[in-house]
């Protein structure tokens, strides 16, 4: 093809061509969707609606459920009803689209990861100004650094990826638009472009991840030098869920985007693809809640008040139809 104009649409040829295998990947992958979003929902819900849970911790744990809540449906829609209705086509529109969205939403996530870990630096290290440095305002003005960043590395990768001509063809060996899949086939000589932004984003990464780790080097110092035993243990449990969260997330993918091109596959690429964009959005809500009681005891309360309410609306619909 000789140049972008010609291309009205990607091939996305990560499924195979069986129809069975091909129905597999909908009920898995719909599976996935609706147990990310039933998690992330309950989370977002049982954070709203008690007033308890009014505190920057559990804001900023709001906002990173909405940011995996949005970046797992700008991908599994399309895959779903591409695998349901045996097609492997997505428009250029759409394929820019879900490629910038995704990028925006997993940069603002590690942004806001980096956020999380300042919030656990502030409460255990210095747990007096706690109020006073993570105010609302404050709260807000970090949470919307945290997005604004993300939009601004995707706006760049976005652009950079789909501003040149495109003459190495239209398909993609990947379930979504993933920007280097599409990076490379570009018509352009992409060295020098793709050195930019793998510096651009290894800046990011790095800023991020010095912050995270610097952060944590003085949480557990801090925790270390705690008297008594049960303090070190509440400490502690306020801290691996995030740290849990941070671990899944960055390995999962720093191995999808620096693996060696020798150990390099179709099948590994979608693989690891899948780990970092539905895996990770899925679980994050379990790991954050298994050690954490006060949001344990805010979802069954929301639980209870939801089985409440639909056993009495059961009773009055049978009192009206007797």
């Amino acid at each position: 093809m000789s140049n972008s104009s010609s291309i009205t649409q990607f091939l996305l040829l990560a499924f195979t061509d069986t129809r069975e295998l091909q129905l597999l990947h909908f009920w898995l992958f719909l599976g996935i969707y609706l147990a990310a979003l039933l998690g992330n929902g309950l989370t977002i819900t049982a954070i709203a609606c008690n007033y308890r849970l009014h505190t920057p911790m559990y804001f900023f744990l709001l906002d990173f459920s909405l940011l995996d809540m949005a970046s797992i449906s700008t991908t599994v829609p399309k895959a779903v009803a591409n695998s349901l209705w045996d097609t492997k086509r997505i428009s250029v529109a759409e394929c820019a689209t879900q490629a910038f969205f995704f990028l925006f939403l997993i940069s603002a996530e590690f942004c806001l990861l980096t956020v999380m870990a300042y919030d656990r630096y502030i409460a255990i290290c210095t747990a007096l100004h706690y109020g006073t440095l993570l105010g609302s305002r404050a709260c807000v003005h970090m949470a919307a650094a945290a997005w604004g960043s993300g939009f601004l590395n995707s706006l760049l990768h976005s652009v950079n990826t789909f501003s040149p001509p495109l003459c190495h063809g239209n398909a993609l060996d990947q379930f979504f638009c993933e920007v280097p899949h599409v990076f490379k086939l570009s018509c352009l000589n992409s060295y020098l472009r793709e050195a930019g932004l793998i510096v651009v984003s290894a800046c990011l990464t790095f800023v991020c991840f010095f912050f995270i780790v610097l952060s944590y080097v003085q949480i557990f110092r801090s925790v270390l030098r705690i008297p008594s035993e049960q303090g070190r243990h509440k400490a502690f449990s306020t801290c691996l869920p995030h740290l849990a969260v941070v671990t899944l997330f960055i390995t999962t993918g720093m191995f999808a985007h620096l693996k060696p091109p020798s150990i390099s596959s179709p099948l590994l690429d979608v693989m690891v693809a899948a780990a970092y964009s539905l895996v990770s959005p899925t679980l994050n809500p379990l790991i954050y809640s298994m050690r954490n009681k006060e949001l344990k005891d805010a979802l069954r309360t929301l639980m209870a008040g939801c089985v409440s309410a639909t056993r009495d609306w059961l009773l009055s619909f049978s009192n009206v139809s007797l």
